[in-house]
């Protein structure tokens, strides 16, 4: 399980998150959701220790992970796939796989059930990561991230901007990792992928998880979706 309690971060002098609690489980897809400016990423990067939190504790399996460097937080088997993907452009797209694969020292058969899930990479390995679609990179995004076979992964608005048929294999995907245990975080404005793909939804206004609510018990003219994505 991945465990936020209470945290405060944000930039300099200006203060994001404000004692902010929040929690993912084993094998649930857990949504965030919230306007723009209600710090959503900043949650993801304060997980990720890009953003260290001012006060608070995150943990992992029980085991406390802030504090530590940004660089080993990856390495305890935490993915990350944040908004414009950040790859490694000018390498090849088997060279960003492999940057994935030695973050945690996975070899050739993790590399290959990350192939089986997006064949298409199969088929581009020697083409440099900056030449592929946009599709294509948010795969190869996520790809190199499942090469830490993490125990959560944090997705933040993969599938924006992308063409039906790439939405539907990104969620695809994720349900994929739902079953295999893993305890998936994503960022998701659509309220219909919300309640196809959620097991609970967290809603975030300023800098605050104001509710989190089993998937189950909203519907697509929930009072949370106008009260705190709407605009």
């Amino acid at each position: 399980m991945l465990r936020v309690q209470s945290i405060d971060a944000g930039y300099g002098r200006v203060q994001v998150l404000h004692r902010l609690s929040f929690e993912a489980r084993a094998g649930e897809v857990t949504c965030i959701m919230g306007r723009n400016g209600a710090g959503k990423s900043t949650l993801l990067r304060a997980i990720m220790g890009q953003v260290p939190p001012g006060a608070g504790r995150i943990e992992l399996d029980g085991e406390r992970i802030d504090g530590l460097p940004a660089h080993r937080i990856p390495r305890l088997g935490i993915g990350y796939v944040p908004q414009g993907r950040r790859l490694f452009g000018p390498l090849t797209v088997a060279e960003n796989l492999e940057i994935g694969l030695m973050t945690r020292g996975r070899g050739a058969r993790t590399r290959e059930r990350v192939l089986d899930l997006f064949p298409r990479l199969r088929e581009r390995l020697g083409q440099t990561a900056a030449t592929l679609s946009g599709g294509e990179q948010q795969m190869l995004a996520i790809g190199r991230a499942l090469c830490l076979e993490p125990k959560a992964i944090l997705l933040d608005e993969p599938t924006e901007g992308l063409q039906p048929s790439m939405i539907a294999l990104i969620r695809d995907t994720v349900r994929r990792l739902r079953g295999m245990g893993v305890a998936v975080v994503l960022v998701e404005q659509r309220i219909e992928a919300v309640l196809d793909l959620a097991d609970r939804v967290a809603f975030m206004e300023t800098g605050r998880v104001a509710e989190a609510v089993a998937a189950a018990d909203l519907a697509a003219d929930a009072p949370q979706f106008a009260r705190y994505v709407g605009v």
